[in-house]
Protein backbone atom coordinates (compact mmCIF):
# COMPACT_ATOMS: atom_id res chain seq x y z
CA UNK A 1 0.00 0.00 0.00
CA UNK A 2 1.22 3.46 -0.84
CA UNK A 3 0.83 6.50 1.72
CA UNK A 4 -2.74 8.98 0.58
CA UNK A 5 -2.56 10.80 -2.23
CA UNK A 6 -3.52 14.31 -3.06
CA UNK A 7 -6.92 12.97 -4.90
CA UNK A 8 -9.92 13.59 -3.68
CA UNK A 9 -10.86 12.28 -0.23
CA UNK A 10 -12.13 8.76 -0.40
CA UNK A 11 -10.05 8.02 -3.79
CA UNK A 12 -6.83 7.60 -2.65
CA UNK A 13 -5.27 4.37 -1.41
CA UNK A 14 -4.43 3.91 2.72
CA UNK A 15 -1.67 4.74 4.55
CA UNK A 16 0.66 1.74 5.39
CA UNK A 17 1.46 3.64 8.58
CA UNK A 18 -2.02 4.21 10.47
CA UNK A 19 -4.72 1.82 11.46
CA UNK A 20 -7.91 2.50 9.99
CA UNK A 21 -10.59 3.29 11.58
CA UNK A 22 -14.43 3.07 10.18
CA UNK A 23 -17.08 6.02 11.36
CA UNK A 24 -20.51 5.94 10.67
CA UNK A 25 -22.65 9.02 11.08
CA UNK A 26 -19.57 10.95 10.59
CA UNK A 27 -21.10 13.77 9.33
CA UNK A 28 -22.56 15.39 12.35
CA UNK A 29 -22.58 15.59 15.89
CA UNK A 30 -20.80 12.65 17.97
CA UNK A 31 -19.39 11.06 14.33
CA UNK A 32 -17.76 13.94 13.31
CA UNK A 33 -16.23 14.65 16.77
CA UNK A 34 -14.77 10.87 17.10
CA UNK A 35 -13.29 11.38 13.55
CA UNK A 36 -11.28 14.46 14.59
CA UNK A 37 -10.29 12.72 17.97
CA UNK A 38 -9.40 9.32 16.34
CA UNK A 39 -7.44 10.94 13.93
CA UNK A 40 -5.56 13.24 15.91
CA UNK A 41 -4.85 9.75 17.92
CA UNK A 42 -3.32 8.81 15.02
CA UNK A 43 -5.70 6.40 12.61
CA UNK A 44 -6.53 7.13 9.50
CA UNK A 45 -10.44 7.51 9.77
CA UNK A 46 -12.63 6.65 7.07
CA UNK A 47 -15.72 8.56 7.40
CA UNK A 48 -18.80 7.51 6.25
CA UNK A 49 -22.31 9.07 6.06
CA UNK A 50 -25.24 10.12 3.70
CA UNK A 51 -24.15 13.18 3.02
CA UNK A 52 -21.10 13.26 1.11
CA UNK A 53 -20.48 17.19 1.00
CA UNK A 54 -20.34 16.96 4.72
CA UNK A 55 -17.66 13.70 4.96
CA UNK A 56 -16.01 15.04 1.81
CA UNK A 57 -14.83 18.83 3.78
CA UNK A 58 -14.09 16.49 6.84
CA UNK A 59 -12.00 14.10 5.47
CA UNK A 60 -10.18 16.93 4.20
CA UNK A 61 -9.86 18.59 7.18
CA UNK A 62 -8.44 15.21 8.97
CA UNK A 63 -6.19 13.53 6.51
CA UNK A 64 -9.04 10.73 6.15
CA UNK A 65 -11.29 9.36 3.40
CA UNK A 66 -14.84 10.23 2.85
CA UNK A 67 -17.00 6.96 1.94
CA UNK A 68 -20.95 7.94 1.30
CA UNK A 69 -22.65 5.49 2.72
CA UNK A 70 -26.66 4.97 3.96
CA UNK A 71 -26.47 2.06 5.99
CA UNK A 72 -29.54 0.74 5.87
CA UNK A 73 -28.20 -0.40 2.11
CA UNK A 74 -26.77 -3.58 1.32
CA UNK A 75 -24.80 -1.82 -1.80
CA UNK A 76 -23.34 1.01 0.35
CA UNK A 77 -22.37 -1.36 2.75
CA UNK A 78 -20.61 -3.67 0.14
CA UNK A 79 -18.89 -0.51 -1.09
CA UNK A 80 -17.93 0.40 1.78
CA UNK A 81 -16.56 -2.74 2.98
CA UNK A 82 -14.50 -2.66 -0.27
CA UNK A 83 -13.43 0.91 0.27
CA UNK A 84 -11.83 -0.18 3.95
CA UNK A 85 -9.90 -2.91 2.15
CA UNK A 86 -9.14 -6.23 3.93
CA UNK A 87 -7.93 -5.40 7.49
CA UNK A 88 -9.32 -2.66 10.13
CA UNK A 89 -8.34 -1.69 13.36
CA UNK A 90 -11.81 0.13 14.68
CA UNK A 91 -15.12 0.54 13.68
CA UNK A 92 -17.33 2.73 15.54
CA UNK A 93 -20.74 2.04 14.84
CA UNK A 94 -22.31 5.24 15.75
CA UNK A 95 -24.73 6.17 12.82
CA UNK A 96 -28.84 6.02 14.03
CA UNK A 97 -30.62 8.37 16.13
CA UNK A 98 -34.25 8.73 17.27
CA UNK A 99 -37.18 10.24 15.60
CA UNK A 100 -40.48 11.21 17.46
CA UNK A 101 -41.21 11.16 21.46
CA UNK A 102 -44.84 10.43 20.98
CA UNK A 103 -46.86 7.96 23.60
CA UNK A 104 -47.49 4.30 22.29
CA UNK A 105 -50.87 5.40 21.97
CA UNK A 106 -50.30 8.02 19.30
CA UNK A 107 -47.55 6.56 17.68
CA UNK A 108 -45.80 6.94 14.41
CA UNK A 109 -44.73 3.86 13.38
CA UNK A 110 -42.84 4.64 10.70
CA UNK A 111 -40.51 5.93 12.59
CA UNK A 112 -40.13 3.24 14.74
CA UNK A 113 -39.19 1.27 11.51
CA UNK A 114 -37.19 3.93 10.59
CA UNK A 115 -34.93 3.62 14.13
CA UNK A 116 -35.04 0.14 13.91
CA UNK A 117 -33.75 0.03 10.50
CA UNK A 118 -30.46 2.46 11.47
CA UNK A 119 -29.82 1.80 15.02
CA UNK A 120 -30.61 -1.89 14.85
CA UNK A 121 -30.47 -3.21 11.58
CA UNK A 122 -28.11 -1.04 10.00
CA UNK A 123 -25.45 -1.39 12.49
CA UNK A 124 -25.73 -5.57 11.71
CA UNK A 125 -25.50 -4.71 8.65
CA UNK A 126 -22.32 -2.71 8.68
CA UNK A 127 -20.73 -5.16 11.58
CA UNK A 128 -21.49 -7.74 9.10
CA UNK A 129 -19.79 -6.67 6.23
CA UNK A 130 -16.52 -5.50 7.99
CA UNK A 131 -16.45 -8.39 10.49
CA UNK A 132 -13.94 -10.28 7.82
CA UNK A 133 -11.36 -7.64 7.96
CA UNK A 134 -11.74 -6.44 11.67
CA UNK A 135 -10.96 -10.36 12.48
CA UNK A 136 -7.75 -10.12 9.92
CA UNK A 137 -6.99 -6.53 11.85
CA UNK A 138 -7.72 -8.30 15.37
CA UNK A 139 -9.62 -4.85 15.49
CA UNK A 140 -12.42 -3.02 18.20
CA UNK A 141 -15.91 -2.44 17.29
CA UNK A 142 -17.29 0.52 19.47
CA UNK A 143 -21.48 0.74 18.91
CA UNK A 144 -22.47 4.07 20.35
CA UNK A 145 -26.15 3.47 22.02
CA UNK A 146 -27.88 5.42 24.34
CA UNK A 147 -29.13 5.57 28.24
CA UNK A 148 -32.32 5.01 26.87
CA UNK A 149 -31.26 1.62 26.51
CA UNK A 150 -31.02 1.91 29.92
CA UNK A 151 -34.62 2.28 31.10
CA UNK A 152 -37.89 2.96 29.44
CA UNK A 153 -39.49 6.83 29.07
CA UNK A 154 -42.53 8.22 28.36
CA UNK A 155 -42.75 8.96 24.47
CA UNK A 156 -39.27 6.77 24.36
CA UNK A 157 -40.84 3.16 23.75
CA UNK A 158 -39.86 3.37 19.77
CA UNK A 159 -36.07 5.29 20.44
CA UNK A 160 -35.87 2.67 24.02
CA UNK A 161 -36.71 -0.33 22.17
CA UNK A 162 -34.43 0.71 19.05
CA UNK A 163 -31.32 1.00 21.48
CA UNK A 164 -32.03 -1.91 23.88
CA UNK A 165 -32.17 -3.88 20.80
CA UNK A 166 -28.83 -2.14 19.79
CA UNK A 167 -27.34 -3.29 22.74
CA UNK A 168 -28.49 -6.65 22.61
CA UNK A 169 -26.27 -6.86 19.27
CA UNK A 170 -23.63 -6.29 21.19
CA UNK A 171 -24.13 -8.83 23.70
CA UNK A 172 -24.67 -11.05 21.64
CA UNK A 173 -21.58 -10.43 19.48
CA UNK A 174 -19.57 -10.58 21.88
CA UNK A 175 -20.68 -14.00 23.08
CA UNK A 176 -20.28 -15.13 19.37
CA UNK A 177 -16.89 -13.82 19.16
CA UNK A 178 -14.99 -14.96 22.54
CA UNK A 179 -12.84 -16.90 20.72
CA UNK A 180 -11.78 -14.16 17.93
CA UNK A 181 -9.16 -11.15 18.38
CA UNK A 182 -11.56 -8.40 18.13
CA UNK A 183 -12.82 -6.66 21.13
CA UNK A 184 -17.14 -5.78 21.45
CA UNK A 185 -17.78 -2.39 23.47
CA UNK A 186 -20.67 -0.25 24.34
CA UNK A 187 -20.42 3.32 24.62
CA UNK A 188 -23.75 4.97 26.39
CA UNK A 189 -24.46 8.64 26.38
CA UNK A 190 -27.25 10.33 27.95
CA UNK A 191 -27.90 13.74 27.63
CA UNK A 192 -25.57 15.37 24.66
CA UNK A 193 -25.96 18.64 23.65
CA UNK A 194 -25.45 18.42 19.68
CA UNK A 195 -26.92 20.71 17.29
CA UNK A 196 -28.82 18.38 15.18
CA UNK A 197 -29.83 15.07 17.50
CA UNK A 198 -33.07 16.31 19.27
CA UNK A 199 -33.79 19.35 16.48
CA UNK A 200 -33.90 15.71 14.07
CA UNK A 201 -35.87 14.33 16.33
CA UNK A 202 -38.37 16.85 16.91
CA UNK A 203 -38.84 17.14 12.96
CA UNK A 204 -37.40 20.43 13.05
CA UNK A 205 -39.36 21.89 15.41
CA UNK A 206 -36.13 24.39 17.29
CA UNK A 207 -38.24 25.34 20.27
CA UNK A 208 -38.75 21.92 21.15
CA UNK A 209 -35.45 20.62 20.41
CA UNK A 210 -34.14 23.16 22.96
CA UNK A 211 -36.12 23.18 25.57
CA UNK A 212 -34.51 19.54 25.90
CA UNK A 213 -31.42 21.07 26.72
CA UNK A 214 -32.77 24.31 28.63
CA UNK A 215 -31.26 25.26 32.55
CA UNK A 216 -29.19 21.90 32.21
CA UNK A 217 -25.96 23.23 33.94
CA UNK A 218 -23.25 21.41 31.78
CA UNK A 219 -24.62 19.29 29.28
CA UNK A 220 -22.37 16.41 27.71
CA UNK A 221 -20.91 17.68 24.33
CA UNK A 222 -19.78 15.44 21.39
CA UNK A 223 -15.76 15.85 21.86
CA UNK A 224 -16.72 14.74 25.42
CA UNK A 225 -18.25 11.24 23.93
CA UNK A 226 -15.36 11.58 21.11
CA UNK A 227 -12.81 11.17 23.82
CA UNK A 228 -14.59 8.23 25.97
CA UNK A 229 -14.72 6.52 22.26
CA UNK A 230 -10.74 6.91 21.98
CA UNK A 231 -10.36 6.04 25.19
CA UNK A 232 -12.07 2.44 24.95
CA UNK A 233 -10.29 1.95 22.05
CA UNK A 234 -6.63 2.96 23.21
CA UNK A 235 -7.34 0.18 26.05
CA UNK A 236 -4.13 -2.86 25.68
CA UNK A 237 -5.61 -5.46 23.44
CA UNK A 238 -5.97 -7.49 26.15
CA UNK A 239 -8.91 -5.57 27.81
CA UNK A 240 -12.37 -4.81 26.74
CA UNK A 241 -14.61 -2.56 27.89
CA UNK A 242 -18.16 -4.17 28.08
CA UNK A 243 -20.09 -0.79 28.15
CA UNK A 244 -19.09 2.77 29.15
CA UNK A 245 -22.28 4.48 30.24
CA UNK A 246 -21.72 8.66 30.60
CA UNK A 247 -23.83 11.48 31.80
CA UNK A 248 -23.80 14.91 32.50
CA UNK A 249 -23.01 14.86 36.34
CA UNK A 250 -26.84 17.04 36.43
CA UNK A 251 -28.52 13.98 34.98
CA UNK A 252 -28.62 11.31 37.50
CA UNK A 253 -31.06 9.21 35.43
CA UNK A 254 -32.85 9.73 32.53
CA UNK A 255 -36.31 11.44 34.38
CA UNK A 256 -34.40 12.70 36.78
CA UNK A 257 -32.44 16.08 35.97
CA UNK A 258 -31.31 19.25 37.31
CA UNK A 259 -32.34 22.37 35.63
CA UNK A 260 -31.25 25.34 37.43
Amino acid sequence: MTTPSSERPGQGTPSADRPIAVVTGASSGIGAATAHTLAGAGYEVVCAARRAERIESLAEEIGGRAVGCDITSDADVAALAEAVGPRLALLVNNAGGAVGQEPVSNADLDAWTTMLATNVVGTGRVTKALLPALVAGEGTIIVVTSTAAEAPYEGGAGYCGAKSAERALVGALRLELFDQPVRVCEVSPGMVHTEEFSLTRFHGDRARADAVYAGVPGPLVAEDIAECIAWVASRPAHVNVDRMVVRPRAQAANHKVFRG
